[in-house]
C-alpha cells in the first residue's frame, strides 16, 4: 500500500508543479488552488509512505516521478521542446526509479 501511495504521490508532484506554473505567481485562483490541494495531498502522501518506504528510496522516487511527469507534460503541450536527447534522460530517470525500487528492501 505505501508504493501505491508514494507513486499517487509522485504524480500529485507533477500536477502541483504544473499548477504553480499556471498559477503566475499566485495570482490566478483555480490553477492556484490547485496547486494548494495537490501540495498538501502529495506531501501527506509522501509522509505516509515513508513510515514503510525507507527515506532515501522513497524521495528519489517521489522527486523522479514528478520531474518525470512535469517534463512530459510540458513536452507533450508544447510548453517545452521534445528532443531524442530530453527523451532518452527521461526514460534513463525512469529507469532509475525502476532500480531503486527493485532493490530497496
Amino acid at each position: 500500500m505505501a508504493w501505491f501511495v508514494l507513486v499517487v504521490s509522485g504524480v500529485l508532484e507533477a500536477v502541483w508543479a504544473t499548477a504553480l506554473g499556471r498559477s503566475e505567481g499566485f495570482s490566478r485562483p483555480w490553477p492556484t488552488a490547485v496547486f494548494a490541494v495537490a501540495l498538501a495531498s502529495s506531501m501527506v502522501g509522501l509522509a505516509y509512505a515513508l513510515r514503510t518506504v525507507p527515506v532515501g528510496t522513497g524521495y528519489a522516487i517521489w522527486v523522479a516521478i514528478g520531474a518525470t511527469l512535469t517534463a512530459a507534460y510540458a513536452m507533450a503541450n508544447g510548453t517545452e521542446t521534445v528532443t531524442p536527447l530530453r527523451v532518452l534522460l527521461l526514460l534513463g530517470l525512469v529507469g532509475c526509479v525502476v532500480g531503486l525500487k527493485l532493490t530497496s528492501h
